[in-house]
C-alpha cells in the first residue's frame, strides 16, 4: 500500500503538482507527524521515489508548523536511503527553534522506521532585513524563450505534474566540463489554486529543482548513463509504449524532453540503424547525496510561470561531483539557487 490512508478523491482545483504533493496530518498520533496523501512516482531505474518529492513534502511539512508571517529562505537536505514507491512516507518535523526573527524546523522523512531523507529549513520573518538593505542578483543570460505550444515533459509522460524543455547546452564542444551549462524551462503543469497560497509555489519549486539536476556531471563529461530505454541485462533496446512515442515524435521536440544519450539512441533507431553492437553505458546510477536550495524571493514568483534553470559542475572526483544551479523568472529575476553533491 502506497498510502497509510485511502487518498480522497482529486480536487478540480488544484493543479496536478499540488494534487501529488498533498500530505495528510495525523494529529491523533502527533500533531508534528503527516504522510503522502497520494502515491509517489518513481523514476525508471532509479534507486527510489524522485528526490524531488521528498525534499517538496518535508517543506510542506515544516511550513505547516510555522506562523504565516513566516518564509523560507534555505533548506540543507540528505538522501540516506532510497525510498519505496509501494510504502507510505511518515513526516515528523521537529520545532528546533521559534524565535522573533527566525525559525528553524528538522524534517525527518521516514518508512518501516528508518530514516530516508533528512532535512534542516531555516525560516525568516517576513520585512525583518531593515529598512536599509544590501542589494545584488546575477542576470539571467539571453537565452531562447520557450515554446508555449509544446508539451515538453522531464518525466516524458504527459501527465507529469510539470513541463520543461531543454535547451542546447552552452559551450558544448569545449574540452573542459566545468565550462559547459545545461539549460531548461520549467513549470508546473496548470494552475496553482489561490488557496495553496505562496507555499504551494514554494513546494513546487523545490521538487522541480531536482529535475535534470542529477545527471549534469554525465552530460558535461558526455558520459554514457543507464537508460530505461535499455534492458541492462541484454543490453537490447525496451520495446515499451514510451519509446513508440518518442520514435513518433520530430528531433526538435525530442531534445526537450530526453538525454542527448537517448536522443542519439532514438535518432539512430528511427534512420533504421542496428544499435545492438552499442557498447554498455559508461556510467552507472548517479545518486544525490545531498541538496541544498536557498529561496531568494520567496513570495515573488509562481512556479506555474515559465522558469529558466541552468546548472553547471565546478568539480568532480574521488566517486562524488558537484552540481549548482541557477533560477530565474522568465523576466530575468533570480529567484533560487540550488547545491547537489551527487556519487558517481
Amino acid at each position: 500500500m502506497s498510502t497509510l490512508i485511502r487518498p480522497p478523491p482529486v480536487d478540480p482545483a488544484q493543479s496536478a503538482i499540488e494534487s501529488l504533493l498533498e500530505l495528510t496530518q495525523l494529529p491523533d498520533i502527533d500533531p508534528d507527524l503527516f504522510t503522502n496523501t497520494r502515491p509517489l512516482w518513481h523514476p525508471p531505474g532509479a534507486r527510489g521515489i524522485f528526490g524531488g518529492a521528498a525534499i517538496a513534502q518535508t517543506l510542506s511539512a515544516a511550513q505547516r508548523t510555522i506562523p504565516s508571517d513566516f518564509t523560507v529562505h534555505s533548506m540543507h537536505c540528505y538522501f540516506i536511503l532510497g525510498g519505496n514507491s509501494d510504502i507510505p512516507v511518515i513526516y515528523h518535523v521537529e520545532r528546533v527553534r521559534s524565535g522573533r526573527s527566525f525559525a528553524t524546523r528538522t524534517v525527518q522523512a521516514r518508512q518501516r522506521g528508518k530514516v530516508i531523507f533528512t532535512t534542516t529549513i531555516s525560516f525568516v520573518r517576513q520585512n525583518s532585513g531593515g529598512k536599509q538593505k544590501v542589494e545584488h542578483a546575477v542576470e539571467m543570460p539571453a537565452v531562447e524563450r520557450p515554446a508555449e505550444d509544446k508539451d515538453g515533459s522531464n518525466q516524458g509522460d504527459s501527465a507529469s505534474p510539470f513541463q520543461s524543455q531543454r535547451i542546447e547546452i552552452l559551450n558544448d564542444d569545449s574540452p573542459h566540463p566545468h565550462h559547459k551549462k545545461t539549460r531548461q524551462w520549467l513549470k508546473a503543469r496548470g494552475r496553482i489554486s489561490p488557496t495553496g497560497g505562496h507555499e504551494a509555489h514554494l513546494s513546487a519549486l523545490a521538487y522541480m529543482s531536482d529535475s535534470y539536476f542529477v545527471g549534469t556531471i554525465q552530460r558535461t563529461h558526455k558520459l554514457r548513463r543507464y537508460s530505461p530505454l535499455r534492458n541492462d541485462s541484454t543490453n537490447s533496446i525496451v520495446d515499451g509504449g514510451q519509446l513508440k512515442k518518442y520514435l513518433a515524435m520530430e528531433e526538435e521536440d525530442l531534445k526537450r524532453v530526453v538525454d542527448p544519450a537517448d536522443f542519439e539512441l532514438i535518432r539512430r533507431l528511427k534512420n533504421g540503424e542496428d544499435v545492438s553492437d552499442e557498447a554498455r553505458p559508461e556510467l552507472g546510477m548517479m545518486v544525490s547525496l545531498d541538496h541544498t536550495v536557498y529561496f531568494h524571493d520567496p513570495r515573488g514568483f509562481r512556479a506555474d510561470e515559465w522558469m529558466f534553470s541552468e546548472m553547471e559542475t565546478p568539480w568532480s572526483g574521488d566517486g562524488r561531483g558537484l552540481v549548482l544551479q541557477k533560477i530565474f523568472t522568465q523576466d530575468g529575476k533570480l529567484i533560487a539557487t540550488c547545491v547537489q553533491e551527487v556519487s558517481l
